[in-house]
C-alpha cells in the first residue's frame, strides 16, 4: 500500500495546528480529546482518504462515509460525513461508524492493534468469542438524525466485529482512541479507516499494516480472516467478489 505521505504532512500542518478549530466541546476543554482529529479534521481527512492509495471499491469507492472518532475512555470526540449534505449517506451508518470507533479503542493495547475486520471470525457460531456483540450494547440516547452532534461527550459503546474499526495511536505507540467508518461496504470501510488513519499519524507501533484485513481467498485460512465484500479492493489492488448466495 502506498500512502499518500505528502498529503499526510499537509493535514497535520493545516489541521493538527489548529487542534481546537473543532467543536467546542467539555471533551475537549478537558483535554480528553487532545491529539485527536476535530469534527473539521476529521471531515477533511475523510475527504482526502479515497484518493490517497487507489481505488477504495465497493459501492461509492468511499466517497459516502460517516467517521467517528472516540479517545482512549470510549467518549465520543467527533462524528461527520464524507459528503457536505450528511443525509446523503446512510443515516444506520451513523451509529454503526461509533460503535466501531468504540470497538478498535476497546479491543486493541499498545502492544497489540487488532482491527474489527479481525474479529469477524472469532465472533462466529462454534468461536470462542461468540456472543462478543451482544455483551455491550449501544446507548440509545447516542442515537441522532443526520448532521446531529448527538453523542459527542459521551460513552455510546456498541461492538461491531466486521471492517471499518481501528486503534488511534500517538507518536510514543500508546494507544489514544479509536476511529470508526462506515457507509460503504465492510471491506471499503476498513481500506478508508486505515487511509484516515495514516493521514493523520496515528498509526500503530507495527505501522499501518499491522491490523489490516485479510481475505483467506488470497491469504490463506485464518482466524482472523473476514469475507469479500461486494468489488473488494485491499491497497490498491482488486481481491475479488463477495460469494453469491446459495440455497435461496
Amino acid at each position: 500500500m502506498k500512502l499518500l505521505r505528502p498529503v499526510s504532512k499537509v493535514l497535520l500542518l493545516f489541521g493538527f495546528a489548529v487542534q481546537l478549530c473543532g467543536l467546542a466541546t467539555d471533551a475537549w476543554a478537558a483535554g480528553r480529546c487532545q491529539g485527536l482529529p476535530t469534527e473539521a479534521q476529521l471531515k477533511a481527512l475523510l475527504g482526502s482518504a479515497p484518493g490517497a492509495g487507489g481505488d477504495a471499491g465497493g459501492l461509492f469507492h468511499g466517497n459516502r462515509m460517516w467517521g467517528a472518532v472516540v479517545d482512549r475512555d470510549g467518549e465520543l470526540c467527533a462524528i461527520t460525513t464524507t459528503t457536505g449534505d450528511p443525509t446523503q449517506v446512510w443515516p444506520g451508518s451513523r451509529h454503526i461508524a461509533m460503535h466501531k470507533a468504540h470497538t478498535g479503542n476497546g479491543f486493541s493495547l499498545d502492544t497489540l492493534a487488532l482491527s474489527t475486520a479481525q474479529l469477524y471470525t472469532f465472533v462466529q457460531s462454534g468461536h470462542s468469542l461468540f456472543g462478543l456483540n451482544t455483551s455491550n450494547l449501544f446507548d440509545t440516547k447516542c442515537l441522532g438524525a443526520p448532521g446531529s452532534n448527538k453523542g459527542i461527550n459521551q460513552i455510546c459503546a456498541g461492538i461491531i466485529t466486521f471492517g471499518g474499526g481501528l486503534g488511534l495511536y500517538n507518536s510514543s505507540g500508546r494507544i489514544v482512541g479509536g476511529i470508526g467508518i462506515s457507509g460503504d461496504t465492510a471491506c471499503t470501510d476498513h481500506e478508508i479507516a486505515k487511509r484516515v488513519r495514516d493521514l493523520a499519524g496515528l498509526n500503530p507501533p507495527g505501522g499501518p499494516l499491522v491490523d489490516d484485513i485479510t481475505y483467506s481467498s488470497t491469504d490463506g485460512p485464518s482466524v482472523f480472516t473476514h469475507p469479500l465484500c461486494l468489488n473488494t479492493w485491499r491497497n490498491g489492488v482488486f481481491v475479488g467478489n463477495e460469494l453469491p448466495a446459495a440455497g435461496y
